[in-house]
């Protein structure tokens, strides 16, 4: 996986070596569907304005949490003198995927609707996810430190703020209560999965006793998110804003291929 600042890196240099040969460049962006395709663009495009002129305001591709906003190739001029286009495409998949785990980890990725999958079969993936690499007990030290924040602040009004306004389509921008919201939000949802994983006596490994271990979990996030225990769609509920705490960053940064523990070396 590479690290985002340096594959920029990578392009930038790119440029510079064909720029010095062709006085216009094209350059196609490929990728599956909801990888960050359209805000790469929108990083080079900083990099070229940058160091490039350019002739006039150009134009954004547009971003989204979920797939299929780019639906159509489209061009970007993003530099002048020299001349460089981007073509934004929409996401393409292999025709078969070859297993189940693959499925889960596209559909958790966003790179499929989650109406193909359903929404609370990625959110028990997920869970199953964070608690075999133990995830959650990691989160403790930070837990800790938000608590001690949350004693020295004075008491404020918390907004009605929903998770969907995390999105990147959000015009206004949150105020400081909004993301004391957002925070202590995070926080109560990290702490619930804390818990239930610190007291589970369980074996991880054992497909029974780990599903034990997601009930449970879906119990203490319905309750962290308080969701009305009467709520007739409560586990879909807990699903969707978990999902949406995971693809907006709010639970830390993740890969979810295994990364060996050593370098593979490249032939």
């Amino acid at each position: 996986m590479v690290h985002a600042p340096k594959l920029l890196e990578l392009v930038e240099l790119k440029l510079r070596e064909v720029i010095s040969r062709e006085p216009t460049l094209l350059v196609m962006v490929v990728g599956i569907p909801n990888v960050g395709k359209s805000a790469l663009i929108n990083s080079i495009h900083q990099i070229a304005t940058s160091r490039f002129p350019a002739q006039e305001k150009m134009k954004r591709a547009t971003v989204g949490p979920l797939p299929s906003v780019t639906q159509d190739i489209a061009g970007f001029k993003i530099a002048h003198q020299p001349s460089i286009y981007v073509l934004d495409t929409p996401g393409v998949l292999v025709p078969s995927i070859p297993d189940i785990e693959t499925g889960l980890k596209l559909a958790l990725a966003g790179s499929v609707k989650d109406s193909v999958v359903g929404e609370e079969r990625i959110a028990q993936y997920l869970l199953a996810v964070l608690n075999s690499r133990s995830t959650p007990l990691h989160w403790r030290h930070l837990n800790n430190r938000r608590i001690e924040e949350l004693r020295n602040e004075y008491d404020e009004d918390k907004h009605d703020y929903k998770l969907k306004d995390l999105l990147p389509n959000r015009r206004k921008l949150p105020d400081r209560s909004d993301v004391k919201y957002i925070q202590d939000f995070v926080t109560e949802v990290q702490c619930a999965l804390h818990v239930s994983l610190s007291e589970f006596n369980g074996n991880l490994e054992d497909e029974n006793d780990l599903e034990s271990l997601i009930e449970l979990q879906f119990e203490k996030l319905q309750k962290a998110m308080k969701i009305s225990q009467n709520a007739s769609e409560a586990r879909i509920m807990v699903s969707k804003k978990l999902l949406t705490l995971f693809r907006t960053g709010k639970l830390g940064p993740f890969t979810l291929d295994d990364v060996p523990d050593t370098p593979i070396p490249v032939s």
